[in-house]
């Protein structure tokens, strides 16, 4: 356990939601691995110039409607959603599942905990009246 994480790589008291997420580390070992998944960041474009995961598609949570079709039709292929902190992300996921995607979750605690689990390389940051400050 280090920086307030357990062996998962969650803070101590997340509450993680099974059925609907997957761990920073769990999703970063997928894409490592080549498995068969797509990382969806849902995060708007001043975000994702702060700090984005590389290989990551950008839909923009208020696009995924208007942009569902980018998205393949395939049972098989996991899509992780991505937002900063974990909460659009899960909105994602849900709207995703309504669309059919069954095989959706969102990343536990967004980029934020993705740079403290999965990979320091990731800058971590803030918001503060819309704009983005690295921390």
């Amino acid at each position: 356990m280090t920086d307030g994480l357990d062996e998962r790589g969650l803070p101590i008291d997340y509450q993680f939601k099974d059925d609907w997420e997957i761990t920073p580390r769990d999703a970063k070992s997928r894409l490592d691995q080549g498995d068969d998944v797509i990382l969806l960041d849902v995060r708007v474009d001043e975000e994702i110039k702060t700090a984005s995961v590389r290989g990551a598609t950008h839909i923009p949570l208020s696009e995924i409607a208007l942009r569902i079709d980018e998205l393949p039709d395939d049972d098989e292929q996991m899509i992780a959603t991505l937002c900063h902190r974990g909460r659009r992300s899960l909105q994602a996921a849900a709207l995703l599942r309504e669309y059919g995607y069954r095989n959706t979750y969102s990343v536990a605690g967004g980029i934020d905990l993705w740079a403290r689990a999965a990979d320091p390389a990731v800058p971590r940051y803030t918001r503060v009246a819309g704009q983005c400050r690295l921390i």
